[in-house]
């Protein structure tokens, strides 16, 4: 079921045009240097056939919970195969996810790489998973739902190309075994940090999971920075800055 995404409402970006773009469950939130709906819509209709293709072929792809490997080179859609969609299969081997759990973000990426042909700076958000070039430092709130500590606190990233992914088992519609009201994870490869976000909320089932749980994510190669809100604990590692949301400028 659709669920309104009101935290869009806070978003502020300068120096840059906003608009949204809506495919069937597809739902993107796009900031560019000009207004590139129509590219942007016809590179979401350009991956859901690609990955409906692909699932209509490879039906586990779609359900399973553990990771899978790429096809092989006897199947005839394996020469061809999506980048976005090898990266979903990649996304999972460290977390231990199945491919579709990288599934939102590695089409924020598929589409914002693909924008970068026509726009400087490009953000792309699909559903809470964004994909991030800029050149200039960029403060990405953490929204947690009902936590007192929801969209206080946010993670300040310096110029460059970042995935900012976070899984919840409190908002929104994905599937999550943990408890979690915001898990968080940066990386440069987004499907990466989609797929290590949906586990880092698996794992945490109280309070006392959070460390435990960054501990586990930072050992993961390619992940720059995480965060986790659990009611009022928050919990984070890494390399970036976190920052009150109420200081950003951006």
């Amino acid at each position: 079921m659709y669920q309104p995404r009101r935290y869009r409402n806070l978003v502020r970006a300068s120096g840059l045009v906003s608009f949204t773009v809506a495919v069937e469950e597809t739902d993107l939130l796009v900031l560019a240097d000009s207004n590139l709906g129509d590219e942007a819509r016809r590179l979401v209709e350009t991956a859901r056939a690609q990955l409906q293709t692909h699932i209509a072929r490879h039906s586990v792809f779609l359900t399973s919970l553990v990771p899978l490997p790429l096809p092989g080179t006897d199947d005839v859609l394996a020469a061809n195969l999506p980048e976005f969609i090898a990266a979903m299969y990649h996304a999972g081997e460290q977390p231990g996810t199945g491919p579709m759990a990288a599934g939102a973000g590695a089409v924020a990426e598929a589409v914002g790489t693909s924008l970068l042909d026509n726009s400087e700076q490009v953000i792309v958000e699909n559903g809470g998973d964004i994909f991030i070039k800029s050149d200039t430092p960029r403060t990405v709130g953490i929204h947690a739902g009902s936590s007192p500590l929801s969209g206080k606190v946010g993670v300040r990233l310096p110029p460059g190309t970042y995935g900012v992914c976070t899984s919840s088992a409190t908002v929104g519609h994905s599937l999550s075994t943990g408890k979690a009201d915001a898990a968080v994870v940066v990386s440069s490869d987004t499907a990466l940090a989609d797929a290590a976000a949906t586990e880092l909320c698996n794992r945490v089932k109280r309070p006392d999971d959070i460390q435990p749980a960054l501990e586990w994510v930072q050992q993961i190669r390619g992940v720059l920075h995480a965060a986790v809100i659990m009611d009022d604990r928050f919990g984070t590692c890494g390399q970036f800055e976190i920052v009150p949301t109420a200081a950003a400028d951006n």
